[in-house]
């Protein structure tokens, strides 16, 4: 007999009680009673909502009636089957779905339908998925495109390549479409040759946020990728998509990598200190002992940042040969010796500082170098180190370090995705007085916003991960207190589009690397008093 029999006239808590009774012991008895009081509720908001849910529970249990409720029934019962039939992939109700599909005329209809028979999966529904890739709703597109991904369907390769080219076009390129975005994401799901060379030939598409795309599947695809991004490698590639692929092999951290890296710095295939510092970059973060060559060879660069990132790079690979290199080049003196030990104390290449300590002169002035630093961090890193190494002299060094570093009143944060860069950051900032906050990315960076933390400027890398620099200044020119907070945007880019779409969202100024610390005290001092 069904529990249901008088159950309008019962309690609310007796009608709670008998509801949760159907909903645990799924008995097709009450399937009946159920129906009736779906499609007639009683208006009692919780009452209504166990009702649909020990309905679920008895259809879950039931594939041959879901299905046949499913093809008889409409409205929300209808919705309610269809539902459930995805939720539990009931494959029977393939068939079923395809024709509303076909049949269907409303958009909200459909995506239900699709929705469903995404949760089902399997190949039967591919075509369909494939036919709405074009539909007018992006919602239902999106979903078809998340399809198509999931069963790796090469045929859809040609339209998917059109959505990212559409997006590039004059009059489309300011904004990244979500079906762009998700197109991206498809072609490196795919995985051909034909789709990741396209990919790859997109890391410098117009628009930012598809650059960043494009930038995250590469790397989350690891070394599935270093064949396509070596390619680019080469004499003849454009400086900005020479940058972005070194910066992407640098992610990566693959050693396949480093041949072709390593034979761009030999080969010279850019003379731009860009690229160089980009190229180096990579090959220290990589961080095998065959890249040590290229990255002592790169003490010989005059660019400041450049030494940073070799420092940087040379930090976890120091060995006999690299000290031995390095007191060499020190021990000869002038600038080159000067930059080398400024590039130590900014990168705080802590076990290249252990390295040379004892080397006599060379240890007094690498030491002179790091009491020189206004940076606390700085401080703190290096008296860890001694701390290390112990004895009388490392102690006298300590004292040497102030425990804290009195900040002046100016606060700034740069944002980059670049240790080397975020070193070099706080090394200027710290120089010129102001108390540096630094971040990884966009979305790190806005996490200090959260924090109401207060700032007199923000300095920012156009081209990140996870969040680039022109979304965190557009979400930043958005909240409340930091419409006019000046914004420098540090960047490579030889377009002058992007930097026109920059000021869009907010951006005040550009420098462009490579820059020296005078330049971008220079250029703060333009905003900040």
């Amino acid at each position: 007999m069904s529990m249901l029999i008088g159950f309008r006239e019962k309690s609310f808590l007796d009608k709670i009680s008998i509801l949760n009774e159907v909903a645990t012991a799924k008995d097709p008895v009450e399937l009946d009673g159920l129906l009736d009081l779906f499609q007639n509720p009683l208006e009692d908001t919780s009452v209504d909502y166990m009702v649909v849910t020990a309905l679920n529970g008895i259809l879950s249990a039931d594939e041959q009636k879901a299905v046949e409720l499913l093809s008889k029934e409409e409205g929300k019962l209808r919705i309610l089957c269809i539902r459930v039939c995805g939720e539990f992939q009931f494959k029977s109700a393939v068939p079923v779905l395809m024709q509303m599909a076909e049949d269907a005329a409303d958009p909200d209809f459909l995506f239900e339908v699709l929705t469903s028979l995404s949760k089902i999966g399997g190949a039967d529904s591919l075509e369909l998925f494939r036919s709405n890739i074009n539909n007018d709703d992006d919602l239902i597109v999106v979903m078809s495109i998340e399809m198509l991904a999931e069963l790796k369907d090469e045929q859809s390769i040609p339209a998917l390549k059109g959505f990212v080219e559409r997006n590039n076009e004059d009059d489309r390129y300011e904004v990244c479409d979500l079906t762009t975005w998700k197109a991206v994401e498809c072609l490196a799901a795919i995985g051909t040759d034909e789709a990741l060379d396209f990919i790859v030939s997109n890391l410098h598409h117009r628009n930012p946020t598809v650059r960043r795309v494009v930038t995250d599947s590469l790397t989350v695809m690891g070394s599935r990728a270093v064949p396509y991004l070596n390619k680019i490698i080469s004499p003849d590639t454009a400086k900005d998509d020479l940058i972005l692929a070194a910066n992407v092999l640098g992610f990566i951290g693959d050693k396949e990598a480093l041949d072709g890296l390593m034979d761009a710095i030999e080969k010279q295939y850019s003379t731009d200190s860009s690229v160089k510092y980009a190229i180096y970059e990579a090959i220290g973060r990589i961080g095998t002992m065959k890249g040590v060559i290229s990255l002592i060879d790169g003490l010989e660069d005059d660019d400041e940042l450049i030494a940073v990132a070799v420092m940087t790079g040379l930090d976890g690979l120091v060995n006999p040969g690299v000290t031995k290199k390095l007191v060499e080049i020190v021990g000869q003196g002038g600038s080159k010796a000067g930059k080398i030990l400024r590039a130590i104390v900014t990168a705080k290449a802590v076990n290249v500082f252990q390295a040379l300590y004892a080397e006599g002169k060379i240890g007094r002035f690498l030491m002179n170098a790091v009491a020189a630093s206004k940076d606390a961090e700085v401080h703190e890193a290096f008296r860890t180190k001694l701390a290390e190494i112990g004895g009388a002299e490392a102690e006298a060094d300590m004292a040497r370090l102030p425990e804290a570093v009195v900040a002046g009143g100016k606060k700034a944060l740069a944002v980059d995705d670049s240790k080397s860069m975020l070193a070099l950051y706080r090394s200027i900032l710290t120089s010129g007085g102001y108390e540096p906050t630094v971040a990884e990315n966009g979305q790190d960076a806005y996490s200090h916003i959260e924090l109401s933390k207060e700032f007199d400027v923000i300095i920012t890398d156009m081209n990140m991960p996870v969040m680039d620099g022109m979304e965190f200044v557009s979400k930043l020119r958005q909240t409340n207190g930091y419409a006019d907070i000046p914004v420098i945007m540090v960047t490579t880019e030889s377009e002058y589009s992007q930097q026109e779409l920059a000021r869009k969202t907010g951006v005040n100024d550009f420098i462009t690397k490579p820059f020296t610390a005078d330049q971008l005290k220079a250029k703060i001092a333009e905003y900040v008093s």
